[in-house]
């Protein structure tokens, strides 16, 4: 049985502003007061875990031990099927240190070449507490690659992938109907009916 999360504040754990707003936007509903690690000044930890479990614990851990405060953190990344999965846990990564988007996508779509254009987008979600009790859970939404990139809502890989089911790219999404059907979403649908639903 998961634990129910009480607790007025949360710290959310990323130090990206298109993250937090989708996250803090999740969350509303239930009144609980969020920070963002970045905000608090907290330092980026190390992310060396070999998937996006892994990764989404060691940033929790390390915000409930820079804060003191339980955290929620996030890993999530593209995958796409011609190149074995890649990006995946180094989405950010070929985004560069000056998160060029526009340029990591334009290399997904260079390594693609002709192959297969299918691709998902995963998130994990880790929660923790003070006292190390931790609460993981994963989403997946699945769909195609488009090139050229569409649209200006969203953040990352948005604007060339195109869901299953529909004709518009995540970048093109109003933000609220994106986050009906989004890989954080179906995390977030299964962190809330654990941890948040009375």
């Amino acid at each position: 049985m998961a634990r129910r999360f009480t607790e007025p504040e949360l710290v959310i754990a990323t130090h990206n502003p298109g993250k937090l707003r989708e996250i803090a936007e999740l969350l509303e509903p239930f009144g609980t007061k969020v920070f963002s690690a970045g905000a608090l000044g907290l330092p980026e930890p190390v992310e060396d875990g070999e998937t996006f479990l892994a990764n989404a614990e060691i940033k929790a851990r390390a915000a409930v031990a820079a804060s003191g405060k339980p955290a929620l953190s996030d890993d999530s990344g593209l995958a796409v099927a011609a190149l074995g999965g890649r990006p995946g846990i180094h989405s950010a990564r070929w985004a560069g240190p000056e998160k060029d988007f526009d340029m990591a996508m334009e290399r997904v779509m260079s390594e693609v070449g002709d192959g297969s254009r299918r691709a998902h987008f995963v998130a994990a979600l880790a929660l923790c507490w003070p006292d190390g009790h931790l609460e993981m859970f994963e989403g997946t939404v699945h769909g195609d690659l488009v090139w050229p990139p569409r649209g200006d809502r969203g953040f990352g890989y948005d604007p060339m992938f195109v869901p299953d089911g529909y004709q518009i790219t995540f970048g093109e999404f109003v933000p609220a109907d994106k986050h009906d059907i989004s890989h954080r979403a179906d995390a977030f649908a299964k962190l809330v009916a654990a941890c948040f639903e009375t």
